[in-house]
């Protein structure tokens, strides 16, 4: 069914989604909302105005509320219906090199009824050009296939790992991975264009209204080949740190993540449960989006090079094993060391993550705003190495300790339940109701094993999950959205995940609950909890006033070691 016209939705509950009539209306609305989003006539803070194909994402400061997400859909409804189409014109033409070796040249052969060289052929010889970038950073959605490859749907179950400089089509679109990342789409070949680098300006290679030609890569063009991803030894100068002595799982820097580069196909990053990043800044005096180590099952041992305050928070109900000098002290409590003392983190119980943090935060190296790493884009230092020394900033007036009768997760049996909110295609296409929200909240769920940063894959215990319904566009993305790929097993998005996606996304997570999201481990039991986008901001309101009054006391307390 052909739109009439600008529709505006919730997406979650802290964000709008406009559907537009093409992609040249959805840029022309996203800079109108990008010019006025500072500006008196907006009615709460803007944090991402991000554009796919004929839609617009709008995400709102966290504090929004029930009905300032209703007066932000006013006034998006308004700029929607104002807006004049335009057309991005850049027009730079990029030549791009590519080994047509793609895993999936055969098969798409297959699926077409021709050669594998027609296939070649025929994206050779179109003309495509960039409709947005999005998905991760610097991924160019091409448009201007010819039928024939237009046609091909998304794979039923993506990968969780499509190559760098995979060359690759679905949904209509074709489009360059710039990095190793997951995907759905079908493989044809390689190329070593670089599509983004952080350190330039912009960072992203191609802009809306470029033009792509892809081009047979002659013998003497460079092999495509995986990025070391190795990076110099972190250093602090000789002012106070700390040292790794070694590491754990997945020892991250973490802060409260980046914001306003959505649009370059960043993703946001930060704590996978931003509620213990917020407790141990808390804690130790800090900004709440101050950055610490985010820890993952186990955690590292750390020397400290100055004398100073850390504390290491875990899940709500949980623990965490800390040792200083081998002797065990308390987690959730403000813990004094001295210089050359170790910091060992033990075994995160009763979630997956934990948080150490130090007063005046980690000074690591900052890149588009944030020392935050993800493993989406591989943005940030990435995983600690045995000799990083984190810097220290100025440290603040330090508290005492955590309640532990605080926020607590929402567990039934033996299980976690989240609350969620229908999502922008938890109704058809020409919006009549369908059961896919309600089969999807009646479901009982299991967490599977393919599980990190990016996202979780849900199980049902029982049936064969959710049918997802007809597809959809390529659409900006929120964290908490609950993605329905074609085999009916739900996608749930963490702080890394891509900024555009072509899956229905049926529910959405609410804020308060996400949490509880970034502790959940493998084959752990899930409940999804139907609720409506008022009870969702109460749950935030609580549990916000909750997580600050855990933290009590000032140093040194009765608690303190």
């Amino acid at each position: 069914m052909t739109r009439q016209g600008p529709t505006v939705v919730p997406f979650g509950d802290r964000a709008l989604l406009a559907t537009t009539v093409d992609v040249a209306s959805a840029h022309a609305l996203a800079e109108s909302a990008s010019e006025g989003r500072g500006g008196p006539g907006v009615p709460v803070p803007v944090e991402e105005v991000v554009v796919g194909f004929a839609s617009v994402l709008v995400v709102l400061g966290s504090d929004v509320g029930t009905g300032g997400l209703e007066a932000a859909a006013s006034w998006l409804d308004r700029l929607a219906a104002a807006v004049a189409p335009g057309r991005p014109d850049r027009g730079t033409e990029h030549v791009l090199p590519v080994r047509f070796d793609g895993a999936d040249l055969d098969e798409v052969a297959r699926m077409l009824g021709v050669p594998a060289a027609r296939v070649v052929d025929l994206l050779v010889g179109a003309e495509l050009e960039v409709a947005f970038v999005g998905f991760a950073p610097g991924f160019p959605y091409l448009t201007g296939l010819p039928p024939e490859l237009a046609a091909l749907p998304r794979r039923s179950t993506p990968r969780t790992a499509v190559p760098a400089g995979s060359v690759a089509v679905a949904g209509g679109f074709a489009a360059v991975y710039p990095r190793a990342t997951p995907g759905g789409w079908h493989l044809l070949g390689r190329t070593t264009a670089p599509l983004f680098d952080p350190h330039r300006s912009p960072p992203s290679r191609v802009a809306p209204g470029d033009r792509v030609r892809f081009v047979v890569a002659r013998g003497d063009d460079p092999v495509p080949g995986a990025a070391s991803g190795d990076r110099a030894v972190l250093a602090a100068g000789d002012g106070p740190a700390l040292e790794v002595v070694t590491t754990g799982l997945l020892d991250l820097v973490q802060d409260g993540g980046r914001v306003g580069v959505a649009q370059l196909g960043v993703p946001r990053a930060g704590a996978a449960d931003p509620r213990a990043l917020h407790s141990v800044n808390l804690l130790l005096g800090n900004d709440p989006g101050a950055a610490a180590v985010e820890v993952t099952v186990t955690g590292p041992s750390v020397r400290v090079v100055g004398d100073g305050h850390v504390a290491v928070v875990g899940p709500p109900g949980g623990g965490v094993e800390v040792q200083v000098d081998g002797r065990p002290v308390p987690d959730g409590a403000v813990v004094p060391v001295r210089d050359g003392q170790l910091v060992a983190v033990g075994r995160v119980t009763g979630g997956l993550r934990a948080y150490l943090g130090v007063a005046g935060g980690m000074a690591t190296p900052e890149l588009l705003g944030s020392r935050s790493s993800d493993v989406l884009s591989g943005l940030g230092t990435g995983q600690l190495r045995v000799g990083d020394r984190l810097g220290r900033g100025i440290p603040g007036r330090v508290r005492g300790r955590l309640d532990r009768h605080g926020p607590a997760p929402d567990r039934r049996g033996a299980g976690t339940s989240l609350r969620v909110v229908p999502g922008p295609h938890a109704l058809g296409p020409d919006s009549s109701g369908d059961d896919r929200f309600r089969r999807l909240v009646a479901t009982a769920w299991r967490v599977g094993r393919e599980l990190d940063r990016v996202g979780l894959r849900l199980r049902p215990d029982t049936g064969s999950g959710v049918d997802p319904g007809p597809p959809v566009t390529s659409t900006p993305m929120v964290t908490g959205a609950v993605q329905l790929p074609p085999d009916g097993h739900p996608i749930v998005l963490l702080p890394d995940h891509a900024t555009v996606g072509g899956y229905p996304v049926v529910a959405c997570v609410v804020s308060a609950d996400l949490p509880l999201l970034g502790q959940l481990g493998p084959g752990e039991a899930v409940q999804l909890c139907a609720v409506d986008r008022a009870a969702a901001a109460e749950a935030l309101e609580r549990t916000r006033a909750a997580t600050a009054a855990a933290v009590s006391g000032w140093f040194p307390t009765s608690a303190g070691t």
